[in-house]
């Protein structure tokens, strides 16, 4: 047989692979993608139909040298990139590369098992450009718009920012929530509840609904104060009994924005972790079978799509481990909404038979979290109604109507397995199972009052979204899509438009403003109808119905026209000065108020010579000082002039500072001992803190070179990839050390030991 060369994606990936494959075939990762459009410059001929400039990225001219020999080996390639656009621009960049002269293939697989990648390898296709194409319009409406709004933004309002054609319209949701929770006026109103007991015990509660049939709406103490009087004066009986069944249909299994959202329910996971950790399960992990293995399907989907193969494997483990009683006469299928794009089977277990309890010891405590939440969720949807008696009791008294209604679970069916979380659970509301109501009521009978409640409650403004709600809220406008939502959710909150507060998205001022300013002045990009029929002419193109020239016109001609006359009306905040009356203590000029990353804040009118600044509090203002700490002497002398070099505490964290500042402004950052990773680069890292106080780590070498780090770096390389160094991480499972390179997986834990020696044997 020829030999052949298989490129994937990850290291992790390739790994698996290469078990499975065997001695013929070379696997080897390209770690995402190897080309992108320059980050120095626009890269898009807009003149000459939106030609793009895909450049080599930086750092991967190695990978690529790599494949290139490897390819010269080989009359095959098969390029096995993930099974989206992503994944399918990154094959054809590869291919571009390393194919000419070449057989090549492309192998998608939806799951990494054995059985499911042999079969792939005799499926191979080519690669699809329309879907290529489909991704470089997305790639290239991204650019265009951030390369031509953020400069706008960083004239008008300050550095640094940016926009997205999708993640705006994310924040313009969070926004406009929050406008309505402050626009939001509570309304009191009343509810009675009477304690009421039949024949024989036990009691039960019944709650005023109606007054001559109609509704019951109180509204104030003194109206509940007479009903309850009327309520207590007279006889109550029974009027109507009803006894139901009801059935309960299960959840279908997970799409991508369900998982994400049923992760951050039940396991406080973000959109982010629960990627990642899908990511891992996906590409294959060592759980005692031999081989590493592939546990989950493709988990980027939005199909409810179940194969054939896995529906009759639970159904064969359902019926073994659960009973006929728990297996539907038929397979159950899920309508998958018009919109997706059917690509993939849902997210399910690779195999029913591997159990959650099976391989817990194999597995992290998140990677198991997720991993049980998965495989739950798809053998539940293949069992039997959950049913349920339900009894509703109606009771008279005088002219007003109550109401009891109590549940018994009759058959738990799927519900045996899994049962589907709520966004919002109700303080007032019980679940079907808290209620029961006696078994001898009868219709005639009377009942005897034993207590009656009044209560007060208010209306409540609608909750701020989570993480969950607004993927959801995203999905159901047709915004997004399933391999976008994550990324979206990380980057409204990196970029600090808003942050996540117990857990509910709350926008920054900085975020409530940029809105604002998008809103005037970008109503077609904003516009959520508008960001919506951009995606369906997205998934045009992949179908070949709709050129990617022409999907790129709908989006750009709108958004120059406003591009231009935002130059000119847009508000331009940075200019706005709000004077005030209090006095600047270096310079003794008046203060004014600005607007900066953080909200806004006291500068000096007579900046730029004087550049004192001052905080402001919540309330406007001036918050109060605090004091800094004192000096820490060092051994080293200042190399400007010759004086002693002292430790000092400043804004962003501690320094090395000359101790005659700010006469002589020599400063020095505090290094780690570790070398700054970066090619050429001679820095050393160094310990530093975020204007929001985070931590973090940065090359002593800034601005000239920018390296940065967001946990805690340890001197040693990668093993996966190569990278030059590691990072500690602190989650609920424990502490681990993690590759920072965003393609690689790999991932190791921490695991503490002690001195004492284990004894032979």
């Amino acid at each position: 047989m020829d030999k052949a060369l298989v490129v994937v994606e990850s290291p992790a990936k390739a790994t698996t692979l290469n078990r499975y494959l065997g001695k013929n075939y070379t696997v080897m990762a390209s770690v995402g993608h190897i080309k992108n459009l320059p980050k120095s410059k626009l890269g898009v001929d807009i003149d000459n139909e939106y030609k793009p400039e895909f450049v080599t990225i930086r750092g991967k001219s190695k990978i690529i040298k790599e494949l290139k020999a490897a390819a010269k080996k080989v009359d095959t390639i098969y390029l096995a990139p993930d099974p989206d656009r992503e994944g399918e621009a990154i094959a054809a960049h590869i291919a571009d590369e390393i194919g000419k002269g070449k057989k090549v293939y492309r192998v998608q697989f939806n799951e990494i098992t054995k059985k499911a990648v042999l079969e792939a390898m005799k499926n191979r296709g080519e690669v699809d450009q329309n879907r290529v194409n489909a991704q470089m319009a997305r790639r290239i409406v991204d650019r265009l718009m951030g390369y031509k709004l953020s400069p706008l933004l960083w004239e008008k309002v300050r550095k640094g920012l940016s926009a997205g054609r999708v993640q705006s319209v994310a924040l313009m949701l969070v926004v406009e929530r929050e406008k309505e929770i402050k626009a939001f006026k509570p309304v009191e109103y009343w509810s009675i509840i009477a304690q009421v007991e039949g024949k024989s015990p036990p009691p039960f509660e019944a709650k005023i609904l109606h007054h001559l049939g109609k509704k019951v709406e109180i509204g104030s103490e003194e109206q509940a104060k007479l009903i309850a009087e009327i309520v207590e004066k007279s006889d109550l009986a029974i009027t109507r009994l009803e006894k139901k069944e009801r059935k309960r249909n299960p959840s279908p299994p997970f799409i991508t924005s369900t998982l994400q959202q049923e992760a951050s329910r039940k396991l406080r996971y973000s959109a982010k972790r629960t990627m990642m950790l899908a990511q891992k399960l996906y590409e294959g992990m060592d759980v005692g079978e031999g081989d590493p293995v592939g546990l989950i399907t493709y988990m980027r989907t939005d199909s409810t799509r179940i194969s054939e193969d896995a529906v009759s494997e639970v159904r064969d483990f359902i019926t073994k481990d659960y009973g006929n009683s728990y297996l539907p006469t038929k397979p159950l299928t899920y309508k998958t909404k018009k919109s997706a794009q059917d690509a993939h089977e849902a997210i399910r277990p690779t195999s029913a038979l591997r159990t959650p309890a099976s391989i817990k010891s194999k597995l992290s405590k998140d990677e198991y979290n997720l991993y049980e939440l998965i495989w739950k969720r798809f053998v539940s949807c293949q069992m039997t109604q959950a049913v349920m008696d339900v009894t509703t009791v109606d009771i008279k008294a005088g002219d007003y109507n109550l109401r009891a209604s109590g549940s018994i679970l009759k058959f738990d069916g799927f519900q045996r397995v899994y049962e589907e979380s709520q966004d919002q659970p109700s303080s007032e509301k019980q679940s079907d199972t808290d209620r029961r109501l006696p078994p001898d009521l009868a219709k005639g009978d009377l009942v005897k009052l034993l207590k009656l409640d009044k209560k007060q409650h208010f209306t409540q403004p609608p909750p701020r979204f989570t993480e969950a709600m607004l993927i959801r809220e995203l999905e159901e406008k047709g915004i997004g899509r399933p391999s976008t939502y994550a990324g979206i959710m990380d980057t409204i909150q990196e970029r600090e438009y808003c942050q996540a507060v117990e857990r509910r998205l709350t926008p920054s001022e900085l975020g409530i403003l940029v809105t604002e300013l998008l809103v005037e002045n970008f109503p077609d990009i904003l516009n959520v109808e508008f960001t919506a029929q951009m995606e369906k002419e997205l998934d045009q193109v992949e179908e070949g119905s709709k050129a990617w020239t022409a999907a790129l016109d709908d989006f750009y001609k709108p958004f120059a026209a406003d591009l231009e006359k935002a130059k000119t009306n847009m508000r331009n905040v940075k200019a706005e000065a709000e004077k005030t009356d209090i006095v600047c203590e270096k310079c003794g000029k008046a203060m004014v108020i600005k607007f900066g990353r953080f909200g806004k804040f006291l500068a000096c009118s007579g900046y730029p010579e004087c550049k004192f600044t001052m905080k402001l509090a919540k309330d406007g203002t001036v918050a109060p000082k605090v004091e800094a700490p004192p000096d820490e002497p060092t051994d080293l002398k200042c190399p400007t002039c010759g004086e002693p070099m002292v430790i000092k505490t400043g804004r962003f964290g501690r320094y090395i500072a000359c101790v005659k500042y700010p006469e002589c402004k020599t400063t020095k950052q505090i290094g780690i001992g570790i070398m700054c990773p970066r090619d050429g680069c001679k820095g050393e890292l160094t310990k530093k803190r975020s204007r929001r106080g985070i931590t973090f780590y940065g090359c002593d070498q800034y601005p000239n070179c920018d390296f940065t780090l967001w946990g805690e770096p340890v001197n040693e390389p990668c093993p996966d990839c190569g990278n030059k160094l590691l990072v500690k991480k602190s989650l609920k499972s424990g502490m681990f050390l993690q590759c920072p390179v965003k393609e690689c997986a790999f991932k190791k834990e921490i695991v503490e030991t002690t001195e004492t020696p284990k004894s032979g044997g």
